[in-house]
This record gives C-alpha cells, sequence and structure tokens, in this order.
C-alpha cells in the first residue's frame, strides 16, 4: 500500500502561513539547504495539491526562473505525476497534472491501494488537516524554520482529535532550519 507522506515547512510558532498567507519566509538559500531540497524533490513520488497550493506551484516550477534559481529541483517538480483537488478549477494545464473533483477521503484511500510511488502533500494546509483527521497521513516531514510570524495558519486547524506522533529522525542545517520526520503512533 503507498504511504501518504508530507513535507512542509512551520515557524517556530507553528504555522505555515503567515497571517496574509505568505510563506517566502520559508524559502532560505544556502548551499547546503539547497542539496537537501534538490535531493529531496528527486522525482521518486506523487505530489499531491489543493487548488492554493497548486496555483502558486504551477506559476512558479515550470517557469525559466526557477530552472535558473534551483534546476533539479524545478526538473524534478516538473516530471513527478501530480494530483489536485480542487471544486472550482476546470483544468490544469502543470505537466503530469490530474484534476480531482471528488471526495477527498475517498479518493485518497482510493489512491493509497493504487500500485506507484508514495505520495507526497506539498503546502494545503485543509488538505494536511482534512487527511489528518481521517487517519490517512502516514508520515510528516516539517522543516522547522527559526522564525516567530505571530499569527497565520495551523496545518492541523481543523483536527479535532489527539494524534501522537513518534519522531523517526532529525537533520540540522547551517540556516537554522531544523527537518523533524514524524510517524503517526
Amino acid at each position: 500500500m503507498r504511504k501518504v507522506n508530507v513535507f512542509n515547512n512551520v515557524s517556530l510558532d507553528g504555522f505555515f502561513t503567515d497571517a496574509k498567507g505568505d510563506m517566502s519566509w520559508a524559502h532560505k538559500q544556502d548551499e547546503e539547504w539547497n542539496a537537501f531540497a534538490s535531493a529531496n524533490a528527486s522525482g521518486n513520488g506523487e505530489l499531491l495539491f489543493g487548488r492554493v497550493t497548486y496555483d502558486l506551484m504551477a506559476a512558479f516550477w515550470p517557469t525559466l526562473q526557477a530552472a535558473k534559481m534551483l534546476p533539479k529541483v524545478a526538473a524534478g517538480m516538473n516530471a513527478m505525476r501530480k494530483t489536485v483537488f480542487s471544486r472550482t478549477l476546470d483544468t490544469v494545464s502543470w505537466q503530469n497534472t490530474v484534476l480531482m473533483k471528488g471526495d477527498l477521503v475517498t479518493e485518497v484511500m482510493r489512491m493509497k491501494r493504487q500500485p506507484g510511488p508514495d505520495i507526497v502533500i506539498l503546502g494545503s494546509g485543509s488538505i494536511v488537516s482534512q487527511l489528518t483527521q481521517a487517519r490517512l497521513i502516514d508520515g510528516y516531514q516539517l522543516v522547522l524554520n527559526p522564525i516567530v510570524v505571530g499569527r497565520g495558519r495551523s496545518l492541523f486547524e481543523t483536527v479535532v482529535d489527539t494524534f501522537n506522533l513518534t519522531l523517526t529522525r532529525t537533520q540540522s542545517f547551517r540556516n537554522g532550519n531544523v527537518v523533524l520526520w514524524y510517524e503517526m503512533a
């Protein structure tokens, strides 16, 4: 069975976007971090997005700017299969993208049963929250950024149950980021 994993940046105070929806604070560029990001975006997975994150990603990764800034990451992001859940989109233009309009929980349960690579959710806070509540996420890879944003959106804003997680790995970087890997306990 395929696994569903989350990869997201969070501030020290627990938000994945600030109060204005901005996440630019999470994009620290340095050689060590870029090497990690490049290896992490190797193209060995299927990406899952909500509409807002899809719009942001599709507006950047297929561009020449992305190819110049982070060529390996851009190549991986563009090559990977992508699924976007949206009630408002009618079409998608980013290569290798499938648009899903069905029930999120039902469709992700179906996707997990299909053969293929593991599924990775980037951004997409409402998707993360809904799938956490439905107990469909197997692992969380959270990048703790050394910044306090004060207010913003939590990845778990609609979760009502308590979920225990087990820390399985950590990695720190010179730019102050710490990556935390968790699995459901």
